[in-house]
């Protein structure tokens, strides 16, 4: 007999990365040897990073397990039908102590015939920058391909590039195609289609501790760059207490923002999963057979099977994400 689903919490899977920092220890609480925590991965179904349950009864258990047993359920009837059982999202917080490599991500359509995966839209949160931190997105003029292969030939490819300094709340959408990097001292959440494909095109002249830089992808990006995007990437959105303000809606994901400090009675009348990342404070959220505590860092999936919950707080934000 298939247990009742409520909200479900996953084991984070943390990443190594050259340009990883402390933060997702020191100011996320992630708990990990690893000397240079660049990501956590809150909610993954890619390949090889299943993310596995962390609470209740369904402990242990993979997201593919609950996927092919609880189906719509979980996910939503229309979701169900689209992505059978591939869940949609890949969910993540990201520390960058040093810059990330200048990079792009191929659409639909490329990924599926070269890489048999999902494209990759996206979206960040900032949710703490160092002075002076910035991120990359986009190009600061009008570029050519012609004009994009020279600087890049010459290692100039950073004076095209758009360098925007960054606060806390500041939201970015970044869609396929888009140039774009995270810049030392940021530390965000990032929401995005289920892939791992980047095609990195510039990567600082950095080397790995044995002294080899890593691979860059210039020939598959170039035809997979929107040379001719509009500068429409930063997010302007609401901070209303107490009701979800709509930040990015797009066919991959909608996010709002939900800051509360209060009990709230929510309903879902989506057909879909709610994701809800703690971005600060605390706040408890209960259905009516089970309730579950969700810190700053941490990220808990409610199924489509649960319409009506509530959410008590008194001081905390977070991004709500369904499909």
């Amino acid at each position: 007999m298939k247990s009742i689903l409520y909200p479900i919490k996953f084991q984070p899977i943390l990443k190594d990365k050259i340009w990883g920092g402390k933060k997702l220890k020191a100011i996320l609480n992630k708990d990990s040897n690893l000397p240079n925590v660049g990501e956590s991965w809150e909610i993954s179904d890619v390949e090889g990073d299943t993310s596995i349950v962390s609470n209740g009864n369904l402990e242990g258990q993979s997201l593919k397990h609950l996927l092919s047993t609880y189906k719509a359920d979980l996910i939503g009837e229309k979701n169900y039908k689209h992505f059978g059982n591939k869940f949609p999202l890949l969910i993540k917080f990201i520390d960058a102590k040093e810059d990330l490599s200048i990079q792009l991500h191929p659409n639909d359509e490329l990924a599926a015939k070269r890489h048999n995966s999902f494209g990759k839209t996206e979206m960040w949160y900032v949710m703490q920058a160092d002075k002076d931190s910035n991120l990359i997105v986009g190009f600061n003029q009008k570029v050519t391909p012609e004009l994009y292969l020279k600087h890049l030939e010459d290692k100039t490819l950073t004076k095209i590039l758009n360098f925007d300094k960054v606060k806390e709340g500041d939201t970015y959408f970044i869609e396929v195609g888009r140039v774009h990097a995270i810049g030392a001292g940021v530390l965000l959440a990032e929401i995005q289609q289920t892939s791992d494909i980047t095609y990195r095109v510039y990567d600082w002249d950095r080397v790995d501790d044995k002294g080899n830089e890593r691979e860059l992808h210039n020939d598959l990006a170039l035809d997979a760059i929107g040379f001719d995007m509009e500068d429409d990437f930063r997010v302007v959105y609401d901070k209303e207490m107490n009701q979800s303000n709509q930040m990015v809606s797009c066919p991959y994901f909608t996010t709002s923002y939900l800051k509360v400090d209060s009990k709230l009675k929510k309903e879902n009348t989506n057909d879909s999963f709610i994701i809800y990342m703690c971005v600060d404070g605390e706040a408890e959220i209960s259905t009516q057979s089970h309730s579950e505590t969700i810190v700053k860092g941490e990220t808990i999936l409610l199924p489509a099977a649960i319409k009506t919950y509530e959410i008590t707080s008194k001081n905390a934000t977070l991004l709500e994400v369904y499909v």
